[in-house]
């Protein structure tokens, strides 16, 4: 397996050159970074000349604070400029699979605009990725150029945010209740304090046996 991972990178450094921002092969996983105006030709051609042809999953991910471990109100803060390594705060990763090579690979996107993260979306390569772009549309708020019903999927319609962001508050914006004047479910803001989750304690060896 080492060695159809190592064959791959220098396939891939090799096809797409200057295309390729990194390409790090670490703890048995190959990983691919492109940019946003690249990834829909470089992706068809992964599908097309190296056989990946199933994409697997498709995720956001928020490098806001990346790697910090302070927080306030639920909210993690950064405690270093430079602790995150990443210029751009969102990314969408592509988890691709290669039935006939039996090999996988991860290839990394950043949207380039943090106020409106966009990128396009890969439902011709992939038919696949169509519930996949709208989980993380609903859950951080990036936006798939041209897929066709791009709307929340796991939160309610009326819900306000993006609950995977990593400035979303633990007790978010919003609550539903049913009102009986009005017959129905109404929105208000939310009434709960803001509050961190109960820290894992690490309990010392053989703490059960007492």
């Amino acid at each position: 397996m080492a060695d159809d991972l190592n064959m791959l990178a220098e396939s891939l450094q090799e096809v797409f050159a200057d295309k390729v921002l990194s390409l790090e092969n670490k703890l048995g996983e190959l990983t691919l970074v492109v940019a946003a105006g690249d990834m829909q030709a470089v992706l068809a051609r992964l599908r097309d000349d190296f056989l990946f042809e199933q994409l697997i999953d498709l995720c956001g991910i928020d490098y806001l604070t990346y790697g910090s471990t302070v927080s306030e109100g639920g909210i993690y803060l950064s405690d270093d400029e430079n602790i995150n390594p990443f210029k751009q705060r969102f990314a969408v990763v592509y988890h691709l699979l290669s039935v006939e090579r039996n090999i996988r690979l991860r290839v990394r996107v950043f949207a380039e605009d943090e106020k409106m993260p966009t990128l396009n979306s890969v439902l011709e390569v992939w038919p696949s990725a169509n519930w996949f772009e709208r989980e993380a549309f609903d859950l951080y708020g990036i936006i798939f150029l041209g897929h066709p019903d791009l709307r929340r999927i796991l939160t309610d319609y009326g819900f306000v945010g993006n609950p995977f962001r990593k400035d979303f508050p633990l007790s978010g914006h919003v609550e539903m209740r049913y009102d009986a004047e009005q017959r129905r479910v109404v929105y208000q803001p939310v009434t709960v304090e803001p509050r961190e989750v109960t820290p894992r304690n690490i309990r010392e060896a053989n703490y059960s046996r007492h």
